[in-house]
């Protein structure tokens, strides 16, 4: 008897340091980077601090590079809206929250903020982790920004085909997250399949390094946002 209540105790206590750990995971603690990555973040405040914003990319590489591949399809569809770009490369989600909570949308109240981010947690996350931490997200922007809308985009396809690891992990947090749209403020919308062929392969012609948009690509990304961010940013019904 006293061996057997040894083990339930023993059980017990390992349940309760897994709960801990799993209540615990990286993508919902915010944490700033280095002092490149502070520059970045600090010009984002100054910008944000000047007003007339209507609407804000958050994301990563991935949506930093609207200011490489993707600047002129910026310039022609968003500049005019007076959109800002709050992406930084390498950013994961617990870095996103940072921001939020230090000043990338202090004092501001932009119509839409267009988020895709997770990608970053990929190799060290599971999806259940993943998708923690862009609802982390999601709800610190609803509760700073109650009047903007957020289109929350689903991940997007990384790797050559759907067996790739990290596709996978994506794909996996992508579902969980597709149930935050509350049909009024947040709408979820996966453009992935536009990047892929029919059998789901990854081109390196719209990804260069199976990650990475071409200018192409872009193109692509802002014709497949469109009809949702002219309706949630009260240009058309």
């Amino acid at each position: 008897m006293r061996l057997a209540s040894w083990l339930l105790t023993i059980c017990a206590f390992g349940a309760l340091v897994q709960s801990a750990v799993a209540q615990e995971s990286d993508t919902v603690k915010p944490v700033p980077r280095d002092a490149g990555w502070m520059k970045r973040h600090d010009s984002f405040n100054e910008r944000v601090k000047q007003g007339n914003v209507d609407l804000i990319f958050i994301g990563d590489s991935i949506t930093q590079a609207w200011e490489g591949p993707g600047k002129q399809v910026w310039a022609d569809t968003y500049a005019k809206r007076n959109a800002v770009n709050l992406g930084i490369g390498g950013d994961r989600t617990q870095h996103v929250l940072w921001r939020l909570e230090n000043g990338n949308i202090e004092g501001i109240k932009p119509k839409l903020a267009v988020i895709m981010i997770g990608t970053n947690n990929s190799g060290n996350n599971t999806s259940e982790q993943i998708a923690e931490g862009i609802t982390a997200i999601v709800h610190k922007l609803r509760e700073k920004l109650p009047e903007t809308k957020i289109l929350l985009l689903g991940i997007f396809p990384r790797g050559v085909d759907d067996e790739d690891a990290k596709r996978k992990v994506n794909a996996g947090a992508n579902a969980i997250v597709a149930k935050l749209a509350d049909g009024k403020m947040v709408e979820y919308l996966d453009i992935g399949p536009k990047f892929l062929d029919d059998k789901h392969v990854l081109s390196k012609d719209v990804m260069p390094d199976l990650l990475h948009l071409t200018p192409a690509a872009y193109k692509i990304w802002a014709d497949s946002i469109e009809e949702h961010v002219s309706r949630m940013m009260g240009e058309t019904k």
